[in-house]
């Protein structure tokens, strides 16, 4: 891994994921952490009165690039001489364009932040990362606001048993494993057994020799509740990071009828990286 990208809107939620973005790329030995604001220019419509005062372009980007590089000189003592800080500005949408970003950059991470609370904060704060982790095929690492960085001891990975060969991110996982030593527990939610299937435990088998040499810790968990369900046991047993892949199949419907692993961003104190199929 050599370079990581930070979107940021300038919040105190974006700072501190920023400053987790670069204590973890010095425990990583990773290059480079590229700061990143997209902005958007805001076009008037002929015949339709506004009340927003329109703004110059360039005017724009001067004040992106002055913020991000305000960021840039404050992090710079904790990035030391190990990790390269760089500003980037563009005039777009984030989560239209995050691939492309992603591309140019040779970004092998995303990171950023998140809040949470009521029902309405959950709809209109932090949309722009569950719309990033919906849109990206780069992995995403959620940042809670109460987070700090810290090694990462213990993984929890929040895992349905369904086609792990096809869909678990090994290589990503193994380079985690391998730079933090980290132990391995694989949580599978369920109630009642209502999603045990024949081909549950050749998937299982499947996984765990996915993961040979890792000794993974396998938990069957019993819940309502897959949210609560991880978050529970991340947190009772001092997980330093979970991990979860948003599958295809209906999840990331819209902002109004979230997925499970967009809930969970919004309900755990816990890293959370998510790595699409």
């Amino acid at each position: 891994m050599k370079t990581m990208l930070v979107p940021t809107d300038f919040s105190d939620i974006a700072f501190n994921a920023a400053t987790y973005a670069v204590d973890m790329a010095r425990a990583m030995g990773v290059e480079r952490v590229v700061l990143y604001h997209a902005y958007e220019l805001i076009v008037p419509i002929p015949d339709v009165p506004t009340a927003v005062p329109m703004v110059n372009a360039d005017d724009l980007r001067v004040s992106s690039m002055e913020g991000l590089n305000k960021m840039t000189k404050e992090l710079q003592p904790l990035a030391g001489d190990k990790v390269t800080l760089l500003a980037r500005a563009d005039n777009t949408l984030l989560a239209a364009t995050i691939n492309d970003v992603c591309k140019e950059e040779e970004a092998d991470l995303i990171i950023m932040g998140i809040t949470g609370g009521s029902k309405l904060e959950e709809i209109l704060v932090g949309s722009n990362t569950i719309d990033v982790v919906k849109h990206t095929t780069t992995p995403v690492l959620v940042v809670p606001a109460v987070a700090r960085f810290k090694p990462i001891e213990k993984i929890v990975f929040a895992c349905d048993m369904r086609h792990v060969v096809d869909s678990t991110p090994v290589e990503l996982l193994k380079k985690l494993l391998n730079t933090f030593k980290a132990e391995l527990h694989v949580i599978n939610i369920d109630h009642e057994s209502k999603h045990f299937t024949p081909d549950t435990p050749f998937e299982t088998l499947m996984l765990d020799t996915l993961l040979e040499g890792y000794n993974p810790v396998y938990h069957f968990l019993d819940n309502t509740n897959i949210v609560s369900g991880i978050v529970d046991f991340a947190e009772a047993n001092h997980a330093d990071l979970i991990l979860t892949i948003p599958k295809k199949h209906g999840l990331f419907e819209s902002i109004f009828k979230r997925s499970s692993t967009s809930k969970l961003a919004f309900k755990t104190h816990v890293p959370l990286l998510t790595i699409h199929e």
